[in-house]
Parts: C-alpha cells; sequence; structure tokens
C-alpha cells in the first residue's frame, strides 16, 4: 500500500488537555483516523471534541496508570498510541513491550533517550558531552560557583512549559527559589531569538527539520510564531537529535543571539503545541508520523516547508456545559470491549 494510503486506524491520544495532544487530535481526526482521547482532567477540551472516543484516565505517576492504558487498548481496540504530553512518555517506554505484544504501535526513543530529555540535567550532560552549545547549569547545591553577576533561570529539572520557572539576576534570590521549585536546577539565562524545531526522526536515524521562530510567547507557548531557514539552526538541531538517539515526532528548543550564535536548550520527545504551523507550511508531520509509527517509510520529500508562513493562536470557547452531564465511559457509547 503507498505510504499516502494507510487504512483508517484506531489512535488513542493522551494528554488532550494540553495544546499538543489537542493538536495532534485534531489531525488525526482529519486525516480520517478514530481518535481515543485521553486524559487525566474529566474537562481536559480534548476529551470534549465531536467524534472522539473520550477516556479519562489516571495521572502518569499513578500507579494505576499502567494498567489503565493496557485495559483501553485491548477494550477500545486501539492501533497505537501517541503521547501528547511529556509525562506520559516514561510509563510508556516501560510498557511498550506489553502493548507491542497485543498488537499496539507505539513509536518512542529508548529509555535512556528519553531519561536525558525529561531530566534537563541530564540533558545538559549529554549536550555539553557532545560539544553541543547549551546554557551553564548548576544544580542547587553548587550556587556559591555561579559567577556575580549572571542572569539565571531557576526552573524544575522535569515538567514542561513555564511551570515554576523563575527568572532572577542575584544569587540570593535563586537560593530562595531552589527552595520552593519542586526538584530545581539552575541555568544561565540566554537571549536571543527564541525558536522551535518541529522534528521527525525516521526509523534509520535521518531527520526532517522545520524551523520557526517564537515571535511572542505566553505561558511557555507561542502566540505567534514565523517559519524561518537557517543552515547553522538546522545543523545544529540534527546534531542534537543525533546525540540523543531521538526517534519519531518530536521538537527542539533553541535561542539564536544577536551574534548569530545558536543554543539549545531542550528537546521534547513529543509534538510541540505549535507544530501546526509546520503543517501549514507544507510539512506533512502527522501524516507521515503515522507512516512511521505503523512501520512504513517516512516520505522526506513530504517534510519540506515554506519559510515566511506565520500563526497566531488565541483562546478558544470549545464547550459550555453541565459537568454532571459529562460521562465518558466506553460502554455508553458502544465502543468495543
Amino acid at each position: 500500500m503507498p505510504t499516502d494510503q494507510l487504512a483508517p486506524r484506531r489512535i488513542l491520544v493522551t494528554g488532550v488537555g494540553a495544546h499538543p495532544g489537542l493538536g495532534m487530535t485534531r489531525s488525526l481526526m482529519r486525516l480520517g483516523h478514530k481518535v481515543v482521547a485521553a486524559d487525566a482532567s474529566p474537562l481536559a477540551p480534548g476529551l470534549l471534541l465531536p467524534e472522539v472516543v473520550p477516556q479519562v484516565i489516571p495521572r502518569a505517576d499513578d500507579p494505576g496508570y499502567a494498567g489503565t492504558m493496557t485495559g483501553l487498548c485491548r477494550d477500545l481496540a486501539v492501533d497505537a498510541v501517541v503521547a501528547g504530553i511529556e509525562n506520559d512518555v516514561p510509563p510508556l517506554v516501560d510498557m511498550a513491550p506489553q502493548l507491542e505484544a497485543h498488537g499496539v504501535h507505539l513509536w518512542l526513543p529508548d529509555a535512556e533517550s528519553v531519561r536525558a530529555c525529561i531530566d534537563k540535567a541530564a540533558f545538559h550532560q549529554v549536550l555539553t558531552k557532545h560539544g553541543i552549545a547549551t546554557p551553564r547549569t548548576w544544580r542547587p547545591e553548587a550556587i556559591d560557583r555561579i559567577p556575580a553577576g549572571t542572569e539565571l533561570v531557576v526552573k524544575p529539572r522535569r515538567g514542561h512549559g513555564a511551570q515554576s520557572v523563575h527568572f532572577v539576576d542575584r544569587l540570593e534570590q535563586a537560593r530562595v527559589l531552589c527552595e520552593l521549585v519542586p526538584e530545581p536546577m539552575v541555568q544561565e539565562r540566554v537571549h536571543g531569538s527564541e525558536f522551535t524545531a518541529d522534528c521527525l526522526v525516521d526509523h534509520t536515524g535521518r531527520a526532517s527539520v522545520i524551523l520557526r521562530r517564537r515571535d511572542l510567547v505566553k505561558a511557555g507557548l507561542a502566540a505567534v510564531s514565523t517559519t524561518f531557514d537557517d543552515p547553522t539552526v538546522r545543523d545544529l538541531v540534527v546534531k542534537t537529535l543525533d546525540a540523543i538517539r531521538a526517534r519519531g515526532l518530536c521538537c527542539v528548543q533553541g535561542f539564536i543571539s544577536d551574534d548569530g550564535a545558536v543554543t539549545i536548550t531542550e528537546l521534547n520527545v513529543r509534538v510541540a503545541g505549535g507544530f501546526l504551523l509546520a503543517e501549514a507550511a507544507g510539512a506533512e508531520l502527522v501524516s507521515q508520523m503515522v507512516n512511521g509509527l505503523f512501520g512504513l517509510p517516512v516520505d522526506h520529500d513530504r517534510l519540506t516547508y515554506r519559510p515566511g508562513v506565520f500563526l497566531t493562536n488565541y483562546v478558544e470557547t470549545l464547550v459550555v456545559g453541565d459537568v454532571a452531564e459529562l460521562d465518558f465511559t466506553a460502554a455508553e457509547r458502544g465502543e468495543p470491549s
């Protein structure tokens, strides 16, 4: 079967309460796939999209997560699982052999690669080892080694978006914040033009990279973005993907300083919240991801894009209703059991 004629599949997407999972759900539905939309919050917007099969699941750190996910995949005849939020990736990596034994497809890097992405301190170590420019990083016990006058960012070692991220310019402030931020780390603050690279790395390690500037960022999300082309940035992104041994759909973030220097800040092993701009610019990210997810070749010719395309995001009122009427059980929706 040609790679552009993959039959519709039933795909479970987690984290549909956040931009990446919500956007992924909508894109898969536009391609004709049936989506089982899953989230830990019963009010997650993705659960309320028409035509999805909504399922409330435990948080990824809940002991019942693996059992619930395995049961859902079995009872709802799920063909594949796509993580829309970072927290779901580690348990899915652990569950992969069990799910794949039941015919459920996943496309994730190995456990060590995932750990290096989710733990920002480990990510810094990997990039430093490979000579990739990344912000200087200190653990809380090493604050006294930070040069005076350094602009700093205090953030959790794990997490996503702008949650618990604080910008300071005094070591005393950093010390206090390290008492308040969960699993804190301290990084040198980088200035410049912030960018995201939407990436798809096939099973051979070949990567396609779509670059976009984060022109206006609010609460960690790009409200306005513009695609651009820069060979230096692309080469460093590919080098980062190789160092981490990334596979599948992922995103890399960094900064371009006024003098043209490029610094990599993070790599997420999931789709980015603003990936719709990459698709609007011509890159068929989701359809090619689905090909790779089911073991078909990725057509990199369909992952080219046009620079100079912009996208703006806004807050949308999706649904207004009565909480008491929400019911996301598969049985009452006539789904397979």
